[in-house]
């Protein structure tokens, strides 16, 4: 994998933009801003049976936020969501510099050049943030 923050895999994933657009009648949505930077995210999603059974997203962000997001929209759906909660958590783990969980996203590893990045880590965690929010609406356990 390349150390490059901006190395062609994560263009390439970012400007694919799997998952862009909305869901009719979703069971959860959420919306987040970072202030420092201007990227926003909404999710939404649909839940069924214990497992994410659609995902979409409305990414305004950089390359990062973006490519976060298509990431999410590739591999999330059809996901347990117990294993869209390690997702998140590996996502974390990955930009602060850990390897991505054996069983998890191998995908999340593109973001590893951004441990050196600290001040670029939210763009990377914001979609994913959006995601467990969004799942957290449609649970009813928000606020």
């Amino acid at each position: 994998m390349s150390d490059e923050l901006y190395h062609r895999k994560l263009v390439a994933r970012a400007r694919g933009a799997v998952g862009k657009g909305k869901l009719d009648a979703p069971d959860g949505r959420a919306t987040i801003d970072n202030p420092l930077c201007g990227d926003r995210v909404t999710m939404e999603v649909k839940l069924a049976d214990g497992r994410l059974a659609a995902v979409a997203h409305q990414t305004r962000g950089c390359l990062l936020c973006e490519a976060a997001a298509a990431l999410i929209g590739a591999e999330a759906a059809g996901e347990r969501l117990s294993d869209i909660d390690a997702a998140v958590a590996a996502a974390k783990s990955v930009v602060e510099g850990a390897p991505a969980p054996a069983g998890c996203w191998s995908a999340l590893e593109e973001f590893g050049p951004v441990r050196t990045a600290k001040s670029r880590r939210d763009c990377v965690l914001l979609p994913f943030r959006a995601l467990a929010e969004a799942i957290a609406a449609a649970r009813g356990t928000t606020g």
